[in-house]
């Protein structure tokens, strides 16, 4: 199927591993023009390398810097001649007890999964719907469904994230004028920072964290965990001239892990 965006402009955030590097490397496989941004500048350009060898017909430009701060959100845009397709994409915030969590790490958990995303939005979406066009997809997570009592400072920003876009992504001078804005909501992907996390779980389980991935593993229905290529592919669909009337939504992408009908 042909999406109908080769040629567009998009940036992706977070784009040097896991989700965000899939949803690149699915986007440019539709011949869209990137901009690409992390805070690791020597990921970054190793994953812009492996896209243009893999997409040779695009444009890949890379800024390394965090689209948490303003600076870092300035300059990835200065970098794109236009934003027809925005990933909106941040690493998650430490677990923990809310007891122990600072007003700080409350407002570093907000500027990245929250207002980071909605700043970002802001300086794009008016400018898609001047064109006609315009794709908006906010990588947000399973728990904004089925909340996970030790990530409250994701649940938390997540969910207001959620909550903006419900309201945004309706309003008509934006969804008609073709402009649509959608969140991903991921569950176990085999990333990085899904090893992290059983390395730093097994040592509390007191098993290996192969050990404790596989346990994990065997609570996904599908009985493995999802491939970041397979995320990629469900964002472009997304980003497609075919989603058009796909806006407002939350897509769960979780090998059926949510246990509920709604």
């Amino acid at each position: 199927m042909d999406l109908g965006i080769a040629g567009r402009w998009a940036l992706v955030c977070a784009a040097s591993k896991g989700l965000g590097k899939g949803c690149a490397q699915a986007l440019a496989g539709e011949g869209v023009n990137l901009v690409i941004t992390a805070r690791g500048a020597e990921a970054l350009e190793a994953t812009a390398g492996e896209i243009r060898a893999a997409s040779p017909g695009i444009t890949v430009r890379t800024v390394a810097g965090d689209i948490t701060t303003a600076e870092g959100r300035a300059a990835a845009l200065a970098a794109c001649p236009q934003v027809d397709i925005l990933v909106n994409n941040a690493g998650g915030p430490p677990p923990g007890d809310f007891r122990d969590w600072t007003r700080e790490a409350w407002i570093a958990a907000l500027d990245a999964n929250m207002l980071g995303p909605i700043e970002l939005m802001k300086a794009t979406v008016d400018g898609m719907a001047e064109r006609g066009f315009g794709r908006v997809v906010n990588i947000t997570s399973a728990a904004v469904k089925a909340p996970i009592d030790f990530l409250g400072l994701s649940n938390g920003a997540r969910s207001g994230l959620t909550g903006f876009v419900a309201g945004l992504a309706r309003q008509p001078r934006l969804a008609g004028r073709n402009v649509t804005i959608n969140n991903l909501l991921p569950g176990a992907f085999d990333t990085d920072r899904l090893k992290q996390g059983f390395r730093a779980g097994a040592v509390k389980a007191g098993l290996t964290p192969a050990q404790l991935a596989d346990q994990r593993r065997l609570q996904v229905p599908a009985q493995r965990f999802g491939d970041p290529a397979e995320f990629g592919q469900l964002c472009a669909f997304v980003c497609s001239v075919q989603a058009g009337y796909l806006t407002g939504q939350n897509l769960l992408i979780d090998g059926g892990a949510y246990p509920g009908t709604y």
